[in-house]
């Protein structure tokens, strides 16, 4: 083989090797695989002020390889991984689980049981009512009530969504700074709320009763008198019964006549 010679466009260098000692240095107890630290740092050129670092360069555990790592060996695959047993999992953060949770009417605040006896309540307003029943704050019947006579008179050709909304809105405020002062313990506007809105259903049969024929007659008129005297006596049955308002029924009963005797003329005219 033919010696290079300088114009074979190589660049001769003149590397002497600095550490000659190095490759005469003796390999560790691992067989001869490890280097002694004094011969790396006598290669590197170290400074004998700093320390070399054995742990650098070893693999970190990834994030949340602690949390998983249970004591049976890994058994999935690529596409199908191994579901982790109940005892590797971390404890839940939930007291009880899913499974303890309240249903999602109940967290709503929507109680089926109780919508009915307010609702017989209305219907009846001669039987005696639970109070813890009767000063609930319950909008769930209300709303449905209010959106039931609206769809009635929809049907009867009145488009009277804004006119229930409104005149339920000022008869609930009057009536809750009316009740704050004839009761001794006070009332919320929630549960004046839900009172109004519950003693609205007898309207709504009226409403139903205007599609079939006009109330304008006579026969209209007594059954509208009887209608708003069906939904102030339930009101004031129920405000009574919440509030402990005894012998005080018919002071109630007025105001809330005059509150449905609007809903009437809404509904005839």
């Amino acid at each position: 083989m033919a010696s290079f010679q300088s114009n074979d466009g190589f660049y001769q260098s003149n590397y002497v090797e600095e550490n000659p000692e190095f490759a005469q240095q003796q390999y560790g107890q691992q067989g001869g695989k490890e280097e002694t630290s004094s011969g790396t740092d006598a290669y590197y050129g170290n400074n004998p002020g700093y320390a070399y670092d054995a742990s650098y360069g070893q693999q970190q555990p990834m994030a949340g390889q602690e949390m998983y790592s249970g004591s049976s060996p890994y058994t999935g695959e690529i596409m199908t991984p191994q579901v982790p047993s109940k005892s590797d999992l971390p404890p839940d953060s939930y007291a009880g689980g899913f499974e303890d949770e309240p249903p999602l009417l109940e967290e709503l605040g929507i109680n089926f049981d109780h919508i009915y006896k307010k609702t017989l309540a209305v219907l009846n307003p001669f039987i005696v009512s639970d109070p813890n029943i009767v000063n609930e704050t319950d909008l769930t019947g209300p709303l449905c009530f209010c959106l039931a006579l609206g769809a009635t008179l929809l049907l009867g050709g009145k488009v009277s969504f804004g006119y229930i909304y409104g005149i339920s809105g000022l008869g609930v405020v009057a009536m809750y700074a009316l009740l704050n002062i004839m009761s001794m313990s006070g009332v919320t506007i929630g549960c004046v709320a839900s009172i109004v809105g519950y003693c609205i259903l007898p309207m709504v049969f009226l409403s139903i009763s205007s599609i079939v024929f006009s109330l304008k007659g006579l026969f209209g008129i007594v059954l509208s008198i009887l209608t708003v005297s069906w939904c102030s006596l339930s009101a004031s049955k129920l405000f009574v019964c919440g509030l402990n308002m005894d012998s005080q029924q018919l002071l109630v009963a007025y105001p809330c006549a005059l509150l449905y005797g609007v809903f009437a003329l809404l509904t005839v005219f």
